[in-house]
């Protein structure tokens, strides 16, 4: 990758975004924004039903602006196509995403970016989840659990710390993906190498909906 090049990062808020962005930065992209698609609503992320206003705290500590466009799934792509032509009209002609090995995944991303003249930018593509896990950990990131598959793992999964025990208990059992690439788990990053202060929130309720658990944070705004 182009050492200066300015770039969007495709953001979730979760662990894979946060690595994404942060060895993007690391390989000298400057990072001119960061793009979370929100629910119709715009209360709530698509991927991870995450608060919006926690995932736009991130955005400030990370000091990155952020773009909150909001979708329904049937308009997903336009949305997100119509955006990021905004995003290379402000000369942000790369993409960065946090995807592992999922190649259904890969192939959207590549077909939409050609489509719209985008690079896109994987640093995680094929990288071994205990290395991605641990390279998580060593470099100071700091995650909690904020959504898991119900026929996978049960609420009381909800709110742990992505730690090295939380890693041993995922090793433990055979059936799941270590870094939840089946949709296992999803995570909140809350502070970071890259983040000038951690992201303040409290938790709320547990909420079982559509199959799968979800924890509600509430953003510290004070």
């Amino acid at each position: 990758m182009r050492p200066g090049a300015k770039a969007f990062c495709s953001w979730s808020g979760g662990k894979e975004s946060a690595l994404s962005l942060y060895k993007a930065q690391q390989q000298g992209l400057n990072i001119g924004a960061l793009l979370n698609m929100v629910s119709h609503g715009g209360q709530r992320s698509c991927s991870h039903g995450i608060d919006s206003r926690c995932i736009r705290l991130q955005a400030e500590s990370l000091g990155i602006p952020i773009v909150q466009k909001k979708t329904t799934w049937p308009s997903y792509e336009a949305d997100f196509k119509e955006q990021v032509l905004e995003l290379k009209a402000l000369g942000m002609q790369t993409g960065v995403f946090g995807d592992i090995d999922l190649q259904e995944h890969r192939d959207w991303i590549e077909r939409v970016c050609a489509e719209m003249g985008i690079k896109p930018v994987l640093p995680l593509w094929q990288k071994g989840r205990e290395q991605l896990l641990e390279e998580f950990l060593r470099t100071g990131f700091k995650a909690i659990v904020v959504t898991t598959q119900a026929k996978s793992l049960g609420p009381e999964w909800l709110g742990r710390q992505l730690d090295r025990k939380f890693v041993e208990d995922l090793r433990a059992r055979s059936d799941l993906d270590l870094c939840g690439e089946q949709g296992e788990y999803h995570t909140f990053v809350c502070d970071g190498p890259n983040f000038k202060q951690p992201v303040n929130f409290r938790v709320a309720d547990k909420i079982l909906k559509d199959d799968h658990w979800f924890l509600q944070l509430i953003p510290s705004l004070g």
